[in-house]
Parts: structure tokens; sequence; C-alpha cells
């Protein structure tokens, strides 16, 4: 096991900060088995986001291009958090310069640059430089919950699977135009918070065969171009001079699973829904709902109570719940856990890894590129259907991710 690993975040926007602040905590999780983990650099072409958050964080240095990053004998880990069409020449860089990559979902912009750098992924793990994407939400403690209750037969076999992230950072229509607004057909809401959904899905069901009924809808048509630089949602000074948006802000979709079928929408036009993901399951023994606004419980209900008094139970997670004992400083029922504190576990499975920490002894592996480009396969289903009036669609034969 190396001393110390060196660690960077490309990307100083919110999603950025999350992985910054996630590699801080990570080596105060569970039991200290990790080597010593170096802060060095938050990397941004923006010098005053990036000295901010290398400030806010305690890192070293900021960086201004990834060259630099790549280049740098301090740096072992890099975590890769910026627009979607910028992942391929970076990750490619700093996998040949010999950097582990934790990548941000979803993996590209496009299926062809996705197959491209999961084969760079596999060269580069060839010689021990490894690739992972970030399926953040796989570290929620109360979706790894359900997903036992399932596969232990509590629940038992999934027959529909209901999921839905809403969120409405765009349904202010001037709100300034973003990367977020450019790309082709399923780039918008779907690529952004679809991806998070479809990888939750098949967490809890296994595979996605084929995708039907596909939607993707541009209510928001145009947006003003902002007069500065612009941080992750933030609103900010606009001019008059406005650009067309060219991708989704709500998409719709059914599922077929192996077993059982699911509905899943997705938006960033939801007023009042910043960030609401909401799944739930119907089993052959009953059923369970995680809501990402009570990040601390689930709902569980199970046949066989009088049909009087039977109904939802409030499950309050604690120290019998995935990742929750050791996991945190305090970590007694009641506590709570948010999303910040899945960023963290997230960090904290890569950084085992890349240690050589045994997979027994570790948090269970972050996916890999092939998954990613699997999570991409079917946004892409998604795109199909909608643009042949949603037909099915088949989705290429893949294993669902269990990471």
């Amino acid at each position: 096991m190396k001393e110390s690993i060196g660690v960077a975040v490309i990307g100083a926007g919110m999603a950025g900060k999350a992985h910054a602040a996630a590699y801080r905590t990570a080596s105060t999780l569970y039991s200290p088995t990790l080597p010593e983990i170096r802060l060095v650099s938050i990397g941004d072409v923006n010098a005053e986001f990036g000295q901010a958050a290398a400030d806010r964080f305690g890192y070293e240095r900021h960086d201004s291009t990834w060259q630099a990053i790549a280049a740098a004998d301090d740096i072992d880990v890099v975590s890769v958090v910026i627009a979607n069409s910028m992942h391929r020449e970076v990750v490619e860089g700093l996998l040949a310069a010999g950097k582990h990559v934790l990548c941000e979902k979803p993996l590209s912009d496009t299926i062809e640059d996705a197959n491209a750098m999961a084969h760079a992924a596999t060269a580069a793990e060839a010689s021990g430089t490894l690739a992972r994407i970030g399926f953040t939400f796989h570290r929620t403690p109360g979706l790894a919950a359900i997903r036992q209750l399932i596969q232990d037969g509590t629940l038992g076999k999934v027959l529909h699977f209901s999921g839905r992230y809403w969120t409405d950072y765009g349904c202010d229509q001037n709100a300034p135009m973003s990367w977020r607004y450019k790309g082709g057909a399923g780039s918008g809401a779907l690529a952004d918070v679809g991806s998070h959904l479809t990888y939750v899905s098949e967490f809890l069901c296994g595979p996605i065969q084929s995708v039907s009924g596909g939607v993707l809808d541009t209510v928001i048509t145009k947006r003003p171009l902002p007069l500065g630089a612009v941080l992750g949602h933030d609103h900010a000074p606009v001019s008059d001079t406005y650009e067309p948006v060219e991708n989704d802000d709500v998409a719709s979709f059914a599922v077929r699973f192996a077993q059982g079928v699911g509905s899943l929408q997705v938006s960033r036009v939801a007023a009042g829904h910043a960030n609401a993901l909401i799944v739930e399951v119907f089993c052959e023994n009953g059923s369970a709902v995680f809501d990402q606004s009570k990040p601390s419980e689930i709902a569980l209900y199970l046949h066989g109570e009088s049909d009087r008094s039977n109904g939802y139970r409030r499950i309050i997670l604690g120290p019998d719940h995935p990742y929750l004992r050791g996991g945190l400083a305090m970590d007694a029922p009641m506590v709570g856990f948010g999303q910040n504190e899945a960023f963290a576990y997230q960090a904290r499975a890569f950084l085992e890894e890349v240690a050589g920490i045994d997979a027994e002894a570790s948090l269970p592996r972050n996916a890999s590129f092939a998954d990613g480009v699997r999570n991409m396969q079917i946004l892409q289903a998604v795109v199909d259907s909608a643009q042949a009036g949603g037909d099915t669609v088949q989705v290429p034969a893949g294993a669902a991710v269990n990471a």
C-alpha cells in the first residue's frame, strides 16, 4: 500500500464541490485503513471558482488546466466533474498519464465517446490504473436497504417500479444559458437526472430489457446568455441576447425488466421540487418507498396483517442498515444522513480500491466504465423510442449494475 494518495478534483461547480468535500471526509469513515489522503488540487478554468473551492475544502492549490493535473507528480486520483461533452478528452488524457479516475455520470454525451472511454479504461486497468463512474445513489442507505429486502425475499419479486426525479433548476425561463441546455436529443433532463433514475431502477429491479413510450419535450425554448461566469445552477445577470435550448426539459418512458415493468419520469422544470427523487417498488409480498426529501427513512408495507390496520410503516434508518454502522461519526438511530454523505461513501470506496484494500474488507466497488456505457445505452433507447413515436426499443443485453 502506498504511504499516501494525492487527490484532485476537476470542476469547481456544485457536484465538483461535493466530490471535493467527499475526499476530505472519506478517511474519517469506518476504521482508519486508508493511507494518508492528501488534498492537492482543484482544477477549474475559472480561477476565482477554483481557488475558492480549494480554500474552502483545504486543497493545497488551484490548477487552471487538466493538463497541469495530469502532469503533476503529487496527484494519484482525480475526479472529473465537468460538462459531459468534455469527459472523453480529459479522462483519456488522465488515464494516459497514469491517474486513477472517478468520472461523474453520465459517462459522456455520445455513445461513441462513451465506448472509446470504456476501451481506454480497459487498457489502463491492464497496467493498474483504475477508471470508475460515480453512481452516487447506490450509496444511499435507504435504497440499499430496499434492495436487501427484495433480494432476501422479504419483499420478493418486483412486479412494478415507479420512479420520478423532479428538479426545478430550469423552471425559470430567465435562468441563464449554460452547457446543460446544449446538445442533442436526450442530453438535457434525461442525461442529467434520468441517468440516476435508470441505474437506480436496475439496482432494485434488475436489467432493463426494453423501453417504450418515450417522450422528450422542451417547454422553455430559449434562454438568455449570462453576462459573466455562472457556477452550477446559480442565477446570474443576463443579457438581452437569447439562444435556443437544444435538449429536453422533461422526459418520460416505460421499461420492461426481466421481471416486472416500470414507469419513469424526469424533469428540470418541476417548480417547487428542487431535488425530488422518489421511487416505489411494488412486489409480491408488499411494497417500499424511498423519498430523497426524507433520506433517513423508508416506507415499508407487507402483506399478511389485518386489512383494517395494515399500511405503510415508517422505518427509521440506523446502524442496522447499509453503510451506517461505523460509517458516521455518530452512528446512532435517528441521527440521519443525506446526499453529501453518499458522495463520501463513494469516494471512500474508490480510495479503498486504489489503495489495494481487499474487496471483502471494503465498501462495494464503484461501477465500471462498461456500466457507464450500459447506462447510456438505456438513455439512447429512450431517445430512439421518442423519435419513433413511442415505439418499443430493445436494450442491449447486459447485467444490471450492482456496485
